[in-house]
């Protein structure tokens, strides 16, 4: 069984594969080494000040990982801070092009810092010219039976602003794993379901506590999580249910692309 057949029957079987320590730019050219196509490609780097880091080539490193994976995906997102995301709004190339501003708008922020309190996040919305949106995946009963019938003059979508508490002190706490960073499965989900149906495969490399994964394991996605971080892959591990996948496995695949 070659390693492709491998991720495969993973993906059959439990719908979610764990990659081993990765960096972004290297778990994507390993997926599209194996001729992955996803649907839907989420990014959540860490946000250049405080946990995390600070780096003066933040806006070109993030670029960079977007390139690796642009002609390969029909739907990239981007989270971050608004003063952040801005930088890239005229900076990611074709065959992607900017679809929409998405603003996450909680009133919870727990921030202790003199001055104006932030309570929002970003998440810039790029999709090729090709790619199909999914707004029916949001219908209630009345709207499917409408749709279905052919007696909707227009199509509503979801609103590009999603309200939804931080997941801080008993607010989600059965959603919390202890990631500094966390986000609601409810404001990811919303990204999933307009960019994807039912078995689509969605593709996440900075994966974190693997919120990505949760939300398609109910969603009935295909997912493939990664992460730098051998901390966060084990509260994907604990989370989801599942072990990543042992890093012999995919070993011959990682030297070939080396060579």
């Amino acid at each position: 069984m070659n390693v492709r057949q491998y991720l495969d029957q993973n993906l059959e079987e439990y719908g979610i594969v764990i990659l081993p320590e990765m960096e972004a730019k290297e778990s994507i050219q390993f997926i599209l080494s194996l001729g992955y196509k996803p649907s839907a490609t989420i990014l959540d780097p860490w946000y250049n000040r405080g946990i995390g880091g600070v780096r003066d080539d933040y806006v070109q490193s993030i670029i960079e990982i977007i390139n690796a994976i642009k002609n390969d995906t029909d739907h990239l997102y981007l989270w971050g801070f608004p003063e952040i995301v801005s930088n890239f709004i005229h900076r990611i190339d074709k065959p992607l092009e900017f679809v929409t501003w998405l603003t996450w708008f909680f009133k919870n922020c727990p921030s202790v810092v003199r001055g104006w309190r932030s309570s929002q996040q970003t998440c810039l919305h790029y999709a090729t010219a090709k790619a199909k949106m999914y707004p029916e995946n949001f219908f209630n009963a009345e709207q499917e039976l409408r749709f279905e019938n052919n007696q909707m003059r227009f199509i509503p979508g979801p609103n590009s602003v999603f309200e939804e508490p931080l997941l801080v002190g008993f607010v989600g706490k059965n959603e919390q794993t202890g990631h500094p960073a966390q986000k609601p499965e409810k404001i990811y989900e919303k990204l999933v379901l307009m960019a994807s149906k039912k078995d689509d495969l969605i593709f996440d490399p900075m994966a974190g506590s693997g919120t990505t994964g949760a939300v398609c394991k109910y969603l009935k996605r295909k997912c493939i999580l990664s992460d730098i971080s051998g901390e966060y892959l084990l509260l994907m591990e604990k989370r989801l249910g599942i072990k990543r996948i042992p890093k012999r496995i995919i070993k011959e695949q990682l030297v070939a692309m080396v060579l």
